[in-house]
């Protein structure tokens, strides 16, 4: 029978051997934590290789995801869909194993982790997932929601700035079922961290109110098993296990040293390392008694069996609770929901005040969150500008789950990232709001929803420099082009509550993918349209004025602006110059329409056109072309009341009416 250090080399050699043969990549961490995780996947991990979807699994995230080629190991020793010739192809071309886990990829992966701190953050977030949907769906003796969030972290990944926004909020929330490993290595691409990084982390998490574990030695099992059955015995907080290890165990030459953390060890030291490890297979050759001691798809059908005998039991004692759970974690919308739209929107159509799209905004959640148990939502500190919280919201606390509100204070970029973890766990559809301006902070968690095709709606409000007296910092002038230009990023900027409703409605019915919806602080008029435009808003831009012949010119016109281009259009009804006027909510629904109607909206006969938008102008260039003209805002904002900025930027109806007398 082969001992813990044995089974953990075969991680060791499989980690080297794929980086030296890709000649790239990150052998050390996978080297110093292989004890860590054999204890782990082979004591504690609940998780059945056959089923890497399985509901009750616990999450497995590497957060250091640079040391990639440890999941890959584990992956394929414990029977995952992961071949040996997946390892070979490391880092290569359409591989299962890519250079940094992708979730989508490969089997197994829950997260796409790489930029340091957001596994973290996502793990939160699966952790607080796990903790309001037992809330919601456990019954007396049947526990269908049991199971924890195990996460790894470097060194590097507690030096982000988003592990401290979100591991302080694991702990006021209490995530018992949260248990984070801290590989400890003292090591990171610049060499000893010491210099650069002399922070006490055990009183660090002790103050975010985290039960740590420290001085644990990284490559002794019996006190890497000892921790994590203790973090597991706490149920009242998230544990830390702070493990020392070495980076690039059994290296002889690079072992503890940053030469071992980002590239190959090279043809000898790998040679020397197979002496060292007394290792005396082929490069990619893995004994059968190891694959023996690692295989985990007998364990996962047993784990996974006994489970489902609980859920049928409890589908005939709670029918409604297990058909409700089987659709929301099947990412299904409730049967009515097609008929709530119809009726929300017709409402919408119907009534004629002027109000912010923030206020249409809570409206539409007001419409449909009675009828989304799966809604969780939240803000970062500003809930009474957001205008987050709707009547059926309740707030969930470290104790009380039961909740569907999470008040994340001043965390936008830890907010954005735990909301994809929430998404990735299954059972909800998250929201998070701040202000435009602020999406900066969150920037990379944004990327990396549209990159992992996560339904994660992100609310911005006070788009533009609408929000007037606040000034240059906070009135957003780039950030509407520059999230419209994320792939696969949704972006949807309304003019009033029925283009905010329709909004709303794609936001929550994009499964695949995040949608941004950018909302005003100042108020906006209702605009009439017939029915035909309001079935056309979906197509992400429409003619709001004008009849269907070609027109002489044409204003595109989003958000606010869309009222100042109908106003500078309607000078002309009774003119020789046909002006039309579209809304373009949403340009990237626009972009997928097919080109009959792209054409019968931007006719290609009609290359006079104006683009309005109290933005950075240069986006529009692609509607326009290199003969159209922008009214935008080139610069930062001013600080004074909006209507004054709106002013002094030109951004009146009185300057588009001038351009459309210049162009025409």
């Amino acid at each position: 029978m082969l001992s813990r250090h044995e089974l953990a080399n075969a991680i060791r050699v499989l980690s080297m051997d794929a980086v030296q043969k890709a000649n790239s990549g990150h052998p050390g961490a996978p080297m110093g934590m292989a004890d860590i995780a054999e204890v782990l996947w082979n004591d504690y991990l609940i998780h059945n290789p056959g089923n890497p979807t399985w509901f009750n699994r616990d999450r497995f995230i590497m957060s250091n995801g640079h040391g990639s080629m440890l999941l890959y190991s584990l992956l394929h020793l414990s029977g995952y869909n992961v071949s040996m010739e997946d390892i070979r192809a490391f880092r290569q071309l359409h591989s299962k194993t890519p250079g940094h886990p992708e979730y989508g990829y490969t089997p197994g992966i829950e997260t796409t982790t790489g930029p340091l701190g957001q596994g973290v953050a996502n793990a939160i977030g699966m952790a607080i997932a796990e903790k309001v949907l037992a809330s919601q769906f456990n019954q007396n003796e049947y526990d269908i929601v049991d199971h924890f969030t195990y996460v790894t972290v470097g060194d590097g990944c507690l030096m982000e700035g988003i592990s401290h926004e979100a591991c302080s909020l694991a702990g006021t929330l209490k995530l018992g079922k949260l248990i984070a490993i801290y590989d400890s290595n003292n090591i990171s691409i610049d060499g000893e961290i010491q210099g650069w990084f002399t922070e006490d982390i055990e009183k660090r998490f002790e103050s975010y109110q985290w039960h740590v574990i420290n001085n644990v030695d990284g490559h002794n099992p019996d006190e890497i098993s000892d921790a994590i059955k203790k973090a597991k015995d706490n149920p009242e907080q998230p544990s830390l296990i702070i493990c020392r290890t070495i980076i690039g165990w059994g290296s002889p030459n690079k072992q503890g040293k940053e030469s071992s953390h980002g590239s190959a060890l090279g043809v000898d030291e790998v040679e020397l390392v197979r002496k060292n490890l007394k290792w005396t297979n082929d490069p990619f050759v893995i004994p059968d008694e190891y694959y023996a001691g690692w295989d985990a798809r007998k364990k996962g059908i047993e784990h996974e069996s006994k489970w489902q005998s609980m859920f049928d039991a409890y589908s005939k004692d709670h029918p409604a609770l297990a058909n409700e759970f089987q659709r929301r974690m099947q990412g299904h919308l409730p049967s009515d929901w097609d008929q709530t739209v119809s009726q929300y929107i017709e409402s919408c159509v119907e009534k004629t005040e002027s109000i912010a799209s923030r206020k249409a905004s809570q409206n539409s959640l007001n419409a449909y969150g009675p009828i989304l148990p799966e809604l969780i939502g939240g803000s970062a500190d500003l809930a009474g500008s957001n205008l987050t919280i709707w009547s059926g919201s309740k707030a969930i606390s470290g104790d009380n789950a039961n909740g569907n509100y999470i008040y994340y204070g001043v965390r936008e970029f830890a907010m954005c990232a735990i909301n994809n973890g929430i998404a990735l766990h299954g059972g909800f559809i998250p929201y998070g709001s701040t202000f435009l301006i602020f999406s900066e902070y969150a920037r990379n968690a944004l990327r990396m929803a549209a990159l992992m095709k996560q339904r994660n709606i992100f609310v911005f409000t006070h788009d533009s420099i609408g929000l007037g007296e606040d000034g240059p910092t906070h009135q957003a002038v780039e950030q509407t082009a520059t999230l419209r230009m994320i792939p696969n990023m949704s972006t949807w900027r309304p003019c009033d509550t029925v283009e905010t409703a329709v909004a709303w409605t794609v936001a929550i019915e994009n499964d695949t993918g995040p949608t941004s919806l950018l909302f005003s602080r100042q108020n906006l008029a209702h605009i009439e349209r017939s029915e035909v435009a309001i079935s056309n808003i979906y197509k992400g831009a429409y003619i709001i004025y004008g009849d269907e012949s070609i027109p002489d010119v044409i204003i595109i016109a989003t958000g606010s602006e869309v009222q100042m281009a109908l106003d500078a259009a309607r000078q002309y009804e009774n003119n020789d110059i046909n002006v039309r006027v579209v809304s373009m909510p949403c340009t990237d629904a626009f972009d997928k329409q097919d080109e009959a109607y792209k054409n019968s909206v931007l006719p290609l006969k009609c290359r006079k056109r104006i683009a309005v938008e109290a933005g950075i102008p240069d986006y529009w260039r692609k509607y326009v072309g290199l003969d159209g003209l922008i009214l935008g805002v080139p610069t930062f904002g001013e600080s004074a009341p909006a209507e004054q900025v709106y002013k002094h930027f030109g951004i009146t109806t009185e300057n588009l009416v001038g351009l459309i007398e210049k162009i025409a």
